[in-house]
């Protein structure tokens, strides 16, 4: 899949100026934002807010053209991505608060050998991955990566890194994170071949950077630290089942799923079990149904008052992150409505270069540069749209994973993730960059190979 098949017929809107000024107007736009995280420390909603009045001005139309702009993407991808980050977040919740997840960890690491634990702890970052954001699911397993460590007596770093490349591949290729789901919307993929794709990338990708890169332990000597009593079953006293929590974390992503099964074996658009698929695996419906659903299975024990209090304080966590997205999509907007995109595709039109390929790097560099993977999801994302437009629609989805992949590349010491894993594990930051920044940079290439792979197939 080459950048030859993008042009051809499709609808791309027409450059504001030059090509010279466009250029630099999208490399202005994207310094800013990186000067600002970087240089300035300042949020990246912010910094986004300002590169996309920067691409504007920079391009010549007037502050009016560039916020109507801006504002449009913003509003736009609030009420797109926004609201499936914010049942996310109240499903996560109340996952933790019930001790669901607590379940799945102590079942699981309980039915495993000394010598399968890394595998099982791949497992359980995984399956905790798929409803949470890196950062809870990280804050959530420290405990339980502590203890399995020091009753195995193996290190901390064979045990813990599994469990961070299960977190990390569902947070960069499997929705309903927010980089995947920002991708999804403005490449215009599809949600259920994107999903089933990302979890067939994502199965091979963490036993290569998890178990097998966890060995690396082996040569970093890491002790346990001295910093959480691990809870008990007592805190959670009335907690769901292994079977009922796994039913409840899964059931979005079966009816997900299910709709893009439907979609491609039954042609009638008009039949009754496909209108009623389509339905339920809408993202907005399935994360909707995942969340009432959850409020009585998982939250049986926490009673009436728990089950309104874990929802209510699930969405202050993520007013950042709904802020970053969002500003992001105005950021988007702002290339696309300069059409610098236009100028991309034209550019790559006639080369050979493979639009995946592309996609990766693209992201690569501005992960690099920010330190967000989320960030340089949506900024890749948005300059990169105008590519898809003659793809296929499970290419276009292999593009959603193949800057997701992307997006985690080398986490150093600009993403807050290197110094949550840094201080979490008491590791020294060369220790930090010899285990964590390569398990990410391995589990980055390892998915673009396997979705060349999938290329050559779909």
């Amino acid at each position: 899949m080459s950048a030859q098949l993008v042009l051809a017929g499709t609808d791309l809107v027409e450059p504001v100026a030059s090509e010279g000024r466009l250029v630099l107007a999208a490399l202005l736009g994207i310094g800013v934002i990186v000067a600002l995280i970087i240089g300035a420390r300042l949020h990246p909603f912010l910094a986004l807010t300002a590169g996309a009045l920067t691409v504007g001005v920079t391009a010549g139309v007037s502050m009016e053209t560039a916020l109507t702009s801006y504002t449009t993407g913003f509003g736009t991808t609030a009420a797109g991505v926004g609201i499936l980050i914010a049942l996310g977040a109240m499903f996560g919740k109340l996952l933790a608060d019930s001790g669901g997840a607590d379940q799945i960890v102590d079942t699981i690491i309980g039915a495993a050998s000394p010598r399968m634990l890394p595998w099982a702890m791949a497992v359980v970052g995984a399956i905790i991955g798929l409803p949470m954001f890196f950062e809870i699911g990280l804050v959530l397993l420290m405990p339980v990566i502590y203890l399995v460590a020091r009753r195995s007596g193996q290190s901390l770093v064979t045990i813990g890194i599994p469990a961070l490349a299960g977190l990390s591949a569902m947070h960069g290729l499997v929705p309903p994170h927010p980089g995947p789901l920002t991708a999804i919307d403005y490449l215009h993929a599809d949600l259920g071949t994107t999903l089933a794709l990302g979890v067939a990338v994502a199965i091979p990708t963490v036993i290569i950077a998890g178990p097998v890169f966890g060995l690396v332990g082996r040569y970093v000597d890491v002790p346990v630290p001295e910093r959480f009593e691990v809870a008990g079953d007592e805190e959670f006293s009335r907690r769901p089942s292994f079977a009922i929590t796994l039913a409840s974390v899964l059931l979005p992503v079966v009816l997900m799923m299910g709709k893009a099964l439907a979609d491609i074996f039954i042609d009638d658009a008009g039949d009754p079990l496909r209108r009623t698929l389509d339905v339920l695996g809408t993202p907005l419906i399935a994360l909707l149904i995942a969340v009432v659903v959850g409020m009585f299975t998982l939250g049986h024990g926490l009673g009436r008052d728990g089950v309104a209090k874990s929802l209510e304080s699930s969405l202050p966590g993520v007013a950042g992150i709904l802020l970053i997205v969002a500003a992001g999509g105005g950021f988007k907007q702002s290339l696309v409505d300069t059409g610098i995109g236009t100028i991309v595709a034209e550019r790559v039109a006639d080369s050979n270069v493979s639009v995946l390929l592309l996609a990766w790097f693209v992201a690569v560099l501005i992960r690099l540069a920010t330190g967000s993977a989320t960030v340089a999801t949506v900024t890749a994302a948005g300059l990169l749209a105008p590519l898809t437009e003659q793809l296929s629609s499970g290419e276009v989805s292999l593009m959603v994973l193949a800057i997701g992949a992307g997006s985690v590349f080398f986490s150093h010491v600009n993403d807050a993730g290197f110094w949550l894993v840094k201080e979490y594990f008491g590791m020294s930051v060369g220790q930090t960059l010899k285990t964590w920044s390569a398990m990410e940079t391995l589990l980055s290439v390892t998915g673009l190979v396997f979705v060349m792979a999938l290329n050559l197939v779909i």
